[in-house]
């Protein structure tokens, strides 16, 4: 049995629509392609680094010795562009291609019964000056000498000539546990404190170049700036893409500007993994200043300030979210600072807002010691070290970093 069509129910297509479905296309195609212009920001136009700096011979010759801090940055060509591809892809590609430098790996026990540690990377061949150097590093919040990033520049600062200490921030190892009701902060320095120590009782005759990442250059910046002690022996620090002052920043940290609130989420979500992976010492000895109704908010925390608030403050016996990030901030140390002092800072930082921003800048133009580049280049950071290992070595031998302070024989 056939069915009868009829011709009234035959439709065809009109020639004009499949021109329709092609400027469909056209359209999905442009729409698609503008927002990826806009959001890798591909139109904006590369430029040299933004540089403040008092105009020292010190600084005339790190300008001239370290090219690297003025000439123009030539980003990779499709993400280069974008601080969130930058973010995100950096961690992806570094997974699979950073290399793998060998280290010791060294423990410290603190006086609260903490067990501090750092891994130490031998250098591959001698500095170029002869001397020897070592890189104290602060990797970023969280972070440990097995990040990829740390690993990155551990491998470039040994092929350069320089040893590495890599501190490993209280906690962040999953495989080593805590043996005191306690992890790292922001501003703590008491572990870094006790690796550098470690360093200088080990190696009577090196010479320091300090280095932070992030809550890392908070760390260190703060240590140097807390006594003067500090600096002996250090020939240059190197902060990167720090905030400076954790209470100005909370503020941008809600914000959803530059997706700033989902990374402050993010963030939130990672430091809840490390706190929970550690309940037992944290909250379950009997010199633990946490309460269940700590662990409970917890739980429930969605930013990085809900966590400090709830937990990171106790640690240290703060009263208040406002009095932790007070006094754990370097912007209250960092102008006792009086070694040379490279701030390092992104333009297009999802995490930094450009407001704070104006801590360094205004550090720049008051201190001689200081120079703040708003750039980011993984290999400015050695540059700039060599070079003040350079004039260093040029200088007279009464003036050198070895004997810095009169009341110290180093």
């Amino acid at each position: 049995m056939s069915a009868l069509v009829e011709p009234g129910d035959v439709h065809t297509i009109a020639p004009e629509m499949p021109a329709m479905f092609d400027g469909v296309k056209l359209a999905a195609v442009a729409t698609v392609l503008y927002f990826l212009v806009r959001c890798l920001n591909l139109k904006s136009p590369t430029a040299p680094p933004d540089i403040t700096y008092r105009d020292t011979p010190l600084n005339r010759y790190l300008l001239k010795s370290c090219p690297i801090l003025t000439e123009e940055y030539e980003p990779p060509l499709l993400w280069g562009k974008s601080g969130h591809l930058q973010t995100a892809l950096y961690g992806k590609m570094g997974r699979v291609s950073s290399p793998n430098p060998c280290g010791v790996r060294k423990y410290l026990l603190m006086q609260d019964g903490a067990t501090a540690t750092f891994d130490l990377f031998e250098s591959l061949g001698d500095h170029r000056t002869g001397d020897d150097i070592t890189m104290v590093i602060c990797p970023g919040i969280g972070n440990h000498s097995e990040k990829h990033y740390i690993r990155t520049f551990v491998n470039h600062s040994q092929r350069q000539g320089y040893r590495c200490a890599v501190l490993n921030h209280l906690g962040s190892l999953p495989n080593i546990e805590l043996t005191s009701p306690r992890m790292f902060t922001y501003g703590c320095t008491w572990e870094f404190a006790a690796m550098v120590g470690s360093i200088k009782r080990a190696f009577p005759q090196t010479l320091l170049i300090v280095v932070g990442f992030s809550l890392g250059g908070n760390i260190v910046c703060k240590f140097l700036g807390e006594n003067r002690i500090n600096q002996e022996r250090v020939l240059c620090c190197v902060s990167v893409c720090q905030g400076y002052s954790a209470l100005r920043a909370q503020k941008t940290f809600l914000q959803w500007d530059q997706c700033r609130r989902l990374y402050n989420f993010l963030m939130a979500d990672s430091m809840k993994k490390i706190i929970l992976s550690h309940r037992g010492s944290l909250f379950g000895m009997n010199s633990s200043k946490m309460e269940d109704a700590d662990l409970s908010r917890l739980y429930t925390a969605t930013s990085l300030m809900q966590i400090d608030d709830n937990i990171m403050r106790k640690f240290h016996g703060h009263d208040s979210l406002k009095e932790y990030y007070e006094k754990e901030s370097c912007v209250h140390y960092i102008h006792n600072i009086n070694v040379p002092l490279l701030l390092v800072n992104s333009s297009d930082d999802p995490l930094v807002h450009r407001s704070l921003l104006t801590i360094p800048r205004t550090l720049a133009e008051k201190k001689q010691n200081v120079i703040f580049p708003l750039t980011w280049m993984d290999k400015v950071i050695v540059g700039y070290a060599n070079a003040i290992c350079q004039w260093e070595r040029h200088r007279p031998p009464c003036l050198r970093t070895h004997i810095v302070f009169k009341d110290h024989t180093l």
